[in-house]
């Protein structure tokens, strides 16, 4: 049986492409079975053979189907573009009508999605996505091209790259589904700990977290790089091992993934098929420009929000004039101190040099953010490995996280792209000093990295991630355009508690690569440290020092080579500008369902926690409001 697949593409596309005026507009898949008819004791077979080519090519059918611009796949019948809405356009009203809503969510991420399904079940809802959908965007949807989605700059990536005032490369989703349509995929719970931290019902939390794995979460086909991962960190004493596990416990572990065994990913965007679809309705390409507020009583009032759709056309949303229904911001960490600033809620200070009208004066809106500073180690092989992101996963009682990923996923064409400077696992920017990774630096990194050869794609990294970070950093408007990313900083490294830990982690990850399995693994000899922290594939800048033994100089290492591993959480905190049950303090009506509510990242991976989340409060605010007839 040979799978063949077509592509079909638009060459009259409006909206820019990466590269190329041709954009993919959709893939189409069918088997060739030519073996189905060859004599009649293979006629049975070849029919069922035929079957296979059948469902195959249907279901390649109804998924890539579900990208297209009218989203009219059954499954998705309430996703629509945002210049298709209807509502009010004079921004006059705040009483509501026909058009308004019970709950206008902000944000359709990994918590806005499970969020939104949840509350259609008994009230209208309005999800406001500014990204497009995911589903036929093969750059999100296969394992393979991870790396590319984090790499495409271009206006409509789902991946909108920002670097922190730290020097820092980073990124954030923009698409239906947040952060699982461009993450490495790794699900776990967070630790007890966690949950009793944030005062969240246990029993409620255990109904959350299965409602999401039975959806979208599965058992990963372990890699043979994570098999030794997994025996090297047992080695070092990263025990016990507690095998196939979702739960957060120390020692090591394998856990979950939104990849299933064919490499395709599943996203929060598909959580959005639980839906109502005659309560809910997404729209995407609707970029939020704020809220609205009614300012007449003794507090601001939400009232609704103001929108600009794919042709540039503005739109206001409102809410039913009811007590309870409400604004939720699930923009994420970056996205809902932004929007709030950009509303007027936040130092007063602060928005007045900007002009923007204070409606409340909070000075810790975008304060306390902070970021899991990670570092790598890279691990040469003598031959290609397979690829795969995290899967076997070490919880230290240092307080350190080792995850690894390995291969190289892409063609030889596609390794001249940059991706590198996204990617922790063609990490090599990352031995460039964060304050020299200027835009000249990262031009020359490209074209360096022309002339690397495929070998040097071999092998794989050891990724070691501060669980806990204590140092703290800040968000800022740098103007009041919401297309614009904000100024952000997370002071790594400011305090020496997470410096030494990094040191600590560092160490941990070196025994790990010299142990006997990697170097039977390998078919390396064993390396010193020293030459395993300057064994970095070739980048155009190195500072490691040279006297890695030294615990000044693996400090230094730990400062130079930081990067990210896209846990940045923090700026909405509990008790600063949300209550318990995460309203926002000083206005009515208004919410946050985030991770800008964390002080820190839960489990080694916060997405299976953020999506659990959405799940959590949606069920927990309709049981407040309606009791047991909620039915949920």
């Amino acid at each position: 049986m040979q799978c063949v697949y077509i592509y079909s593409v638009d060459t009259h596309k409006t909206r820019p492409t990466r590269g190329s005026h041709i954009e993919v507009k959709e893939k189409l898949f069918f088997c060739r079975c030519s073996e189905a008819f060859v004599s009649p004791s293979m006629a049975s077979v070849g029919a069922v053979k035929l079957f296979f080519c059948l469902v195959l090519w249907l279901s390649n059918m109804l998924s890539t189907s579900q990208g297209k611009e009218n989203f009219s796949h059954y499954r998705y019948p309430f996703i629509r573009s945002a210049s298709s809405f209807s509502g009010s356009s004079s921004f006059s009203s705040s009483s509501g009508g026909s058009n308004a809503y019970d709950y206008i969510i902000v944000g359709g991420g990994t918590a806005g999605c499970p969020l939104a399904a949840t509350l259609s079940q008994n009230f209208s809802v309005l999800l406001l996505e500014r990204g497009g959908v995911p589903f036929s965007n093969a750059n999100i949807s296969f394992l393979k091209n991870f790396h590319i989605a984090l790499a495409d700059i271009s206006p409509t990536s789902a991946s909108q790259f920002f670097v922190s005032t730290d020097g820092v490369i980073n990124t954030r989703a923009r698409v239906l589904g947040g952060g699982t349509c461009i993450n490495a995929g790794f699900y776990t719970r967070a630790s007890t700990r966690f949950i009793k931290k944030e005062g969240w019902d246990a029993k409620l939390v255990n109904e959350s977290y299965p409602w999401v794995e039975k959806k979208i979460v599965h058992r990963p086909k372990l890699a043979p790089w994570q098999k030794v991962v997994r025996d090297s960190l047992l080695d070092v004493g990263v025990s016990p091992f507690n095998g196939f596990t979702y739960d957060h416990v120390y020692g090591t572990k394998i856990g979950g993934t939104i990849f299933d065994n064919f490499g395709r990913r599943h996203t929060a965007a598909d959580l959005l098929a639980s839906g109502n679809p005659r309560k809910l309705t997404v729209l995407v390409h609707a970029t939020v420009q704020k809220i609205v507020f009614d300012t007449t009583g003794k507090q601001p009032k939400a009232v609704g929000v103001i929108f600009v759709d794919e042709k540039g056309d503005k739109h206001q949303a409102l809410l039913v004039n009811k007590p309870r229904s409400e604004i939720i911001l699930s923009c994420g960490a970056i996205g809902t101190p932004q929007m709030l600033l950009l509303s007027g809620v936040g130092p007063k200070d602060e928005l007045k040099n900007l002009k923007v009208s204070v409606v409340h004066d909070n000075k810790f809106v975008g304060k306390g953010m902070a970021d899991n500073p990670m570092n790598s180690v890279f691990v040469p092989t003598n031959w290609p490995v397979k690829q795969s992101l995290i899967q076997t996963v070490g919880i230290t009682k240092k307080g350190v996280y080792i995850e690894a990923s390995s291969g190289f996923g892409q063609s030889n064409d596609s390794i001249h792209c940059h991706h590198g400077i996204m990617s922790a696992e063609i990490g090599q920017l990352s031995t460039i000093s964060p304050k020299q990774r200027t835009p000249e630096v990262i031009q020359a990194y490209i074209r360096g990295k022309r002339d690397l050869p495929h070998e040097a794609f071999k092998g794989g990294f050891i990724l070691e991630k501060i669980a806990t970070p204590i140092s703290r950093g800040e968000l800022r408007l740098m103007n009041t355009n919401v297309d614009d990313n904000p100024s952000v900083t997370f002071n790594y490294f400011k305090h020496p508690y997470d410096l030494r830990r990094c040191v600590q982690g560092i160490r941990m990850a070196t025994k790990i690569a010299q142990s006997e399995h990697f170097t039977n693994y390998t078919k390396c000899e064993k390396q010193t440290v020293e030459k395993i922290l300057n064994m970095s594939v070739s980048a155009n800048v190195n500072l490691i020092p040279k006297n890695t033994n030294d615990t000044k100089s693996m400090e230094q290492f730990c400062k130079d080579t930081v990067i990210t591993i896209w846990h940045y959480h923090g700026g909405c905190h509990v008790g600063k500008v949300v209550n318990k049950d995460y309203k926002v303090l000083g206005i009515h009506r208004l919410r946050v369902v985030d991770g800008s509510t964390f002080r820190e990242s839960p489990g080694t991976n916060p997405q299976g926690t953020v999506l659990m989340m959405g799940r959590y409060m949606g069920v927990k605010i309709l049981r407040d409001r309606l009791g047991r007839a909620a039915g949920i």
